[in-house]
């Protein structure tokens, strides 16, 4: 997977409020472009709560998390220095529990885009398919 840290918006950095402290600054998310910045600081919240709990870094739990993924057979890491590196390489030695990944799976998950929420909008109703699908399509 290429730039599995998004040009290091998973990385921790990028906080909602606040500039990041290091390195390289975005001022805009046009590579890779952001469609909905209040769901990727959800998810970068996320990313930090569950590093903190496993005593991890941010940047560890994102590339752990692309790791447990059983389609992703590699990762290409954008490391500009030594201490990034070694960071990153520490992902391969953690273990995310299945409710972490749960958890990343749910608020990272892309809301249905056209035709696919009127397609889901239309047959919920026929399928018995609930309507909150429409509005939690991780469900």
């Amino acid at each position: 997977m290429w730039s599995p840290l998004a040009g290091g918006l998973l990385s921790g950095k990028y906080r909602r409020g606040g500039q990041a402290s290091e390195g390289r600054h975005l001022t805009e998310w046009s590579e890779p472009p952001v469609r909905d910045e209040e769901k990727l600081y959800d998810t970068v919240e996320t990313v930090v709560d569950i590093a903190s709990a496993h005593g991890a870094s941010p940047a560890q739990v994102s590339l752990a998390y692309l790791l447990a993924k059983p389609a992703v057979t590699s990762l290409v890491v954008g490391a500009r220095r030594d201490e990034q590196l070694a960071d990153n390489l520490g992902a391969a030695q953690l273990a995310l529990s299945s409710e972490d990944v749960d958890r990343l799976d749910k608020v990272r998950a892309p809301g249905l885009i056209y035709p696919h929420w009127h397609q889901a909008a239309n047959a919920a109703g026929r399928f018995g398919a609930p309507d909150r699908a429409l509005h939690d399509p991780a469900r």
